[in-house]
Formats: C-alpha cells, structure tokens, sequence
C-alpha cells in the first residue's frame, strides 16, 4: 500500500512544533547566560542594539565573565563551586548504584521465590506507587530526625535504597526474562543463590540496569527537595540547592543563575546521551511479544 505525500508532513510538523516548543527554553538559557549584566533584558535571546530591531544583535552584550565569577569568586558557605558539583557527582553516584541493586534485589526476591507474606508485601509495594511523594516529607522528616540523620548523606541516601517504583519494575523484568527452569538448573549444578542472582539474573535484565541507573541518577542530580530539606550545611549543597544559593539578598545576578544552571545540566545530558540506548531498551523491554 502506498503512503499518501501528506502523511510525513501530518506526522513530522506536530513533531517540529513540539520539539521547537522544547528547545526554546534551552536556547533562553544558552543565550542568558552569556549575557553581561546590563544587556540581561535587552532581549528576549541574545543582546540587540537600542535603536535596532530584534535582529539587531549587540555582539558586546555576550561575555564570559558569568562562568569565570561562578569558578573563581563564588562560595557556598566557605566551599567553592567546585565543592558542590563534587558533592552532585558523589550523591548521584551513590544513590544510582545503591538504589539500582536495592530495587533489583527487591524485585529479585518478589519475582523468583515463593515465601509467605509475599502478595501481601507486593500490594504494599504497589500501594506505595500510588503516595504523592509530598506526603512523605513530613513523616520522613521526623523519621531521619529520630534516627540522628539529619545534615548527613546518610539521610539522603537511606530513603532511596529501595524505591517502590524500581522494586516493581525489575519484578516484572524478572518475571519476564528469567524463567524459574534456569534458576532450578542452577540450583541443581550447585550454583549459589548471591551468584545466581549476579550472574545470572543481573545479566539478564541488563537493559532495564542501563535504564534505571540512568532514571536514579538524573533524578538524584535534579533532585531539590530533598537536599533543601535535609541538609543545613551549605558545604554539603548539592548543585540543585547550590545555584538557588545564587541569589544575592539585595540584588539578583540572572547572568550567574544561567550560567550554574548550564552547567549543572551539563554532565547529565552527556550520561543521558551516552547511555541513551540502554534507556531506551529498559523501558521497552518486555513490550513485543512473540
């Protein structure tokens, strides 16, 4: 059957349009935070004369200067820049890795053993998907107060070890690429049950590994909250909370903002870049049958 001429064009304009839609606010954000302070808002995109029209661009209205400040002059408390891109390195690196292993084990164990308790503790788990996580705050809260965790990475990162949502989505990886003749295979060759699951249950939902890691450590780089919440000592900010530190109290500098916020997006849109295809592989897998 032959396709009729206007059907790229019905499905490609809507995506152009969507797409143009998507980029304008990275494009705002490129071109700001190169701006200097006094052509800030002399535009809408980039600096234009006085007297010109949009297209009119004030070439001495781009400068450097916003990133050279933010390395050089900037602290965070005592700490430089520098410390809290460290600190977003660390955390997310952490909780990517802890999470990914936490949720995989929890899923592991839901999907391949049969233990009492078992359809109970995956309603909990699927009740726990349902919660705004804004309700949580509160309790949370107190909860790391009670446990003396407060200001700490322990407090951030304990709450993320096994994430509901992670421990659903590797039970029904398990469940659809781990047949339980393998697992009773192994078991009869004498195969271990930790090595078992590293070496043969990991492996087998890798793409879904690829995408959480890469779901847990964007979410943990972006993550604001938390951090706001949890940690008082502004060494121990993470970039989310460090560029909102940006702000002066008597004067805003827009230029600065754009330029810490260019550069906490940075390293996230090159992991997702890179790991893009395992991304995508996870959150498909299981979708064709057959």
């Amino acid at each position: 059957m032959r396709k009729k001429w206007w059907t790229p064009v019905a499905i490609y304009v809507p995506l152009a349009a969507f797409a143009l839609v998507t980029l304008v606010p990275f494009a705002y954000l490129m071109f700001s935070a190169f701006k200097t302070k006094e052509a800030f808002f002399s535009g809408p995109f980039w600096p234009v004369e006085e007297d010109g029209g949009w297209w009119a661009v004030d070439w001495s209205g781009f400068t450097f200067t916003n990133f050279t400040r933010l390395w050089s002059e900037v602290k965070i408390g005592e700490a430089s820049f520098m410390r809290a891109v460290l600190n977003s390195f660390f955390f997310a690196s952490v909780m990517s890795v802890v999470g990914t292993l936490g949720a995989a084990m929890g899923g592991y164990g839901l999907a391949m053993f049969k233990f009492k308790g078992r359809e109970f503790i995956t309603t909990v788990v699927l009740g726990a998907l349902v919660i705004p996580g804004a309700l949580l705050i509160a309790p949370g809260y107190f909860l790391l107060f009670q446990l003396g965790l407060l200001d700490s990475y322990a407090g951030l990162i304990l709450p993320g070890v096994a994430p509901a949502f992670g421990v659903y989505l590797f039970r029904q990886a398990f469940i659809s690429s781990l047949p339980h003749e393998m697992m009773e295979a192994g078991r009869i060759d004498g195969c271990g049950e930790w090595r078992m699951f590293f070496q043969m249950g990991l492996p087998m939902v890798k793409p879904m590994v690829g995408a959480f890691v890469l779901i847990t450590y964007l979410g943990t780089w972006t993550n604001f909250i938390g951090p706001q919440i949890i940690i008082q000592t502004p060494e121990k900010y993470p970039l989310a909370v460090a560029v909102a530190q940006l702000r002066g109290p008597f004067s805003i500098e827009y230029g600065m903002i754009m330029a810490g916020t260019l550069v906490a997006i940075g390293p996230v849109l090159a992991l997702f870049l890179l790991l893009q295809k395992d991304f995508i592989a996870g959150l498909t897998a299981g979708a064709v049958k057959g």
